[in-house]
């Protein structure tokens, strides 16, 4: 009985029981128009008409386009005003410019970090896509950083709290989900403690992703604790498309020398704390010298803009990098990805990864639902003779999504591709690796929120130690994944193919 209060009178709850009421509302009110049908279907025709001439012209992704004419088509009523309340994918416009203006910025405080002429001097092949990356990404490549991939959550967890324990200066911490349980209560015992010996302690969440994670005005009780605390996108119970754009990134920053990203999200599942979907499989990257000074201004960014503040973004530059304690070969560039332009940076960087592959492309990720330009770049790579492999997940967290996944498998397995399922459970990383020399680790997953929507973040590695150690955690992966055959694929009743074929339409939408 009291689990049953709590839930009723969560926020969660409410804010789904306000949203289905507007919902019905906003049904009833076009329903009551149908009085004056004549006037009011015309009416709609024109406005549909409108409206598919909009998204026709518009610069989004064609599966996108496509995920919307249909409905507005079938039903022109209903279809386009859901489009107008719902089909926003560009943020406004005087977002997009506080955020570009924020982003350059960031851009100059680096201008002098880029090691892309020693890049191009070793592979122009090479550099061609760090280059793409320090001009559309707005972030350099560095030299002098020691990389250690981390193939589970649990190690992650390990060495997060051994890193934070040695701040000094500040801590800055972004996430997606932040959950109360094991993990975060850890974590949230080292801040504290941190803070008040006068570390400067800060955290920002996404609104939406903790919505049933985080206890209402979850900042001000932070904030009560010291630790200041920014929200992205504050949720309220509103029908809107403003909510499409979260921030999906995770960054960790401790005085500007270490740094932390990839799959992982605190909460008890990314350590298998708790058991959500079998065995919880995620991976993330740590980073000890000069690249670190790209998560800082990452998250700096972020922070300048929910706070509409200006800050010297070198203040917080480490005067003096200490000893690194791994090897510090190779080049190492964080990203970021943000909905402020037509320019999908995440994806862009997973096709040229798939594009200059001549051995291998090895590949994890949690969802495969994927446009035609990532599908026939893995499929031609294939058919070239290059060893493409993809592990998803065997149980899923969203059966729909899983769904759209799975009608991936036949197309690609028919071209060379071999697919795999963890059957542990649930597979979170998001990991390419690409002939021993090439790779990424972070947040962008294989779908079209990620690529389109999302504030999204990661680390491209050329030639470092990590990418070897990311290479061998997907081979020892293999020893617990079952790998799918076509005949699999193709045995599945109708009805399922039907299913599959319609939430492939949808996918974008998703």
């Amino acid at each position: 009985m009291k689990k049953f209060k709590h839930l009723i009178l969560g926020r969660a709850f409410i804010t789904v029981l306000l949203m289905l009421l507007q919902l019905t509302l906003l049904i009833a009110v076009l329903w009551k128009f149908n009085t004056y049908f004549v006037y009011f279907y015309s009416g709609s025709l024109i406005i549909s008409a409108l409206v598919l001439l909009h998204i026709i012209s518009s610069r989004s992704n064609p599966a996108s386009k496509l995920a919307w004419i249909i409905p507005v088509l079938l039903l022109p009523i209903f279809g386009s005003t859901f489009y107008l309340m719902f089909g926003r994918t560009h943020m406004q416009n005087w977002q997009r410019e506080k955020l570009s203006a924020i982003s350059k910025k960031s851009q100059t405080s680096m201008a002098h970090d880029s090691k892309l002429h020693e890049i191009e001097s070793k592979n122009p092949n090479v550099a061609n896509q760090s280059r793409y990356i320090q001009d559309f990404a707005f972030a350099p490549p560095f030299g002098n950083t020691a990389t250690e991939y981390l193939p589970m959550g649990e190690i992650a967890f390990e060495r997060m709290k051994e890193q934070l324990e040695t701040a000094e200066r500040y801590i800055f911490m972004e996430y997606f989900i932040i959950e109360e349980g094991v993990m975060w209560n850890e974590l949230l015992e080292i801040l504290c403690r941190k803070a008040a010996q006068g570390v400067d302690v800060r955290i920002i969440y996404d609104d939406v992703g903790c919505l049933f994670t985080l206890p209402y005005q979850y900042d001000k009780i932070l904030e009560s604790m010291g630790i200041q605390c920014s929200v992205f996108n504050p949720f309220q119970p509103v029908l809107s498309s403003k909510f499409n754009f979260r921030s999906h990134r995770k960054i960790t920053v401790i005085d500007g020398r270490t740094g932390f990203t990839g799959g992982i999200n605190l909460a008890d599942e990314y350590i298998n704390a708790i058991k959500k979907y079998g065995h919880w499989k995620d991976s993330a990257i740590m980073l000890k010298g000069d690249a670190v000074w790209g998560l800082t201004t990452m998250f700096l960014s972020m922070w300048d803009y929910l706070r509409e503040e200006t800050q010297d973004y070198d203040a917080y530059r480490p005067k003096k990098m200490p000893p690194l304690d791994g090897p510090t070969n190779g080049y190492v560039q964080p990203y970021s990805d943000m909905p402020i332009d037509n320019e999908p940076v995440g994806e862009t960087i997973y096709l040229n990864l798939i594009n200059k592959a001549q051995r291998y492309v090895y590949i994890t990720t949690p969802y495969l639902v994927t446009g035609n330009e990532l599908m026939t770049a893995l499929s031609a790579a294939a058919k070239s003779g290059v060893d493409v492999r993809i592990i998803t997940p065997h149980i899923a967290d969203k059966w729909y999504v899983f769904s759209v996944t799975q009608s991936s498998y036949a197309p690609l397995i028919e071209s060379g591709v071999k697919i795999f399922e963890y059957t542990p459970g649930f597979i979170h990383a998001k990991t390419f690796v690409v002939d021993d020399i090439l790779g990424t680790v972070g947040t962008v997953n294989m779908d079209y929120r990620s690529f389109n929507l999302h504030f999204e973040c990661g680390v491209w590695l050329y030639d470092t130690d990590s990418l070897r150690d990311i290479r061998d955690d997907f081979m020892l992966t293999l020893n617990t994944c079952h790998q799918v055959s076509l005949e699999e694929c193709l045995s599945i009743s109708w009805s399922r193919k039907l299913a599959r074929t319609i939430l492939k339409v949808f996918a974008p939408l998703m």
